[in-house]
């Protein structure tokens, strides 16, 4: 029987027209799901349904989700990511596995230091936005350079992130960066390679990360997240939303806040 199955372009270019078709025609896709989005029951014979095709280096994954979850796409993970992606889906595992360590590896060089990376919903102009709040656990300096002037912030904007004096707007986009979100986890946050090629993370998370219900309703249906980020102990760790933009607002009077919006990549 045929599926009410979307299949972009993207995948349709990965797996072959032979292989779409055969999924349009019900031969290889399955009746019934579970959303890789939101984990809730789906049925490709009633439901529209999207192929999400998650790829690593060496081998490559179709799920499938909800229509009105996510649209069709290509998920480009590592290799580990996928491998912890197939147990989860086939049950072996109830997570899914990113390898360690949460690194984050200076946009113009080798230098890493270890990032925190915070989630929660940003208000502004009346509407509650995705957002990830990135501070580093250590002053970040130039590769080769040693003394305590601390350059993240300066690094960031060189990649294309903004200066907020006030979180009254969102954000401008960073051309090439993006936030991986798999099986419904927060893995990573991807930036561009130098010449092109597959994004590489900027950060990554031990183990994927669960994100609230509603931030992450929020984002797949913005397919956006607003990434805020700030020197070393400007935020810290907030326990509600409330004093987490306290500390945003804060730091943004003060000079110490930049910004981005990224698209969401993945689930």
């Amino acid at each position: 029987m045929p599926r009410m199955l979307d299949v972009s372009d993207d995948v349709r270019a990965e797996i072959g027209d032979e292989e779409a078709d055969r999924l349009l025609g019900g031969d290889n896709a399955p009746g019934s799901y579970d959303c890789t989005s939101c984990r809730a029951p789906g049925n490709s014979e009633r439901d529209r349904t999207s192929t999400v095709l998650f790829v690593g280096e060496e081998t490559a994954v179709l799920a499938f989700a909800h229509a009105s979850c996510i649209p069709s796409q290509v998920v480009p993970v590592s290799e580990e990511q996928l491998q912890g992606a197939v147990r989860s889906i086939t049950g072996e595992d109830g997570s899914l596995q990113a390898p360690p360590p949460p690194v984050g590896a200076a946009p113009d060089g080798p230098v890493q230091a270890e990032l925190g990376v915070t989630s929660g919903l940003v208000l502004i102009n009346g509407d509650l936005h995705p957002a990830l709040v990135v501070e580093p656990l250590a002053p970040i300096a130039r590769p080769g350079t040693t003394g305590p002037v601390d350059v993240f912030l300066p690094l960031l904007i060189e990649q294309g992130f903004t200066p907020v004096a006030a979180i009254d707007q969102v954000p401008p986009p960073t051309p090439g960066w993006s936030v991986l979100l798999a099986v419904g986890r927060l893995h990573a946050i991807l930036q561009p390679v130098t010449g092109g090629g597959t994004p590489s993370a900027w950060w990554q998370a031990h183990q994927a990360v669960e994100v609230a219900p509603d931030w992450r309703a929020a984002a797949n249906k913005t397919q956006r997240v607003l990434v805020f980020a700030a020197p070393v102990g400007t935020i810290g760790q907030q326990p509600r939303e409330d004093l987490l933009r306290e500390a945003l607002d804060r730091a943004a009077e003060r000079g110490q806040l930049v910004a981005a919006s990224m698209p969401l990549a993945g689930t």
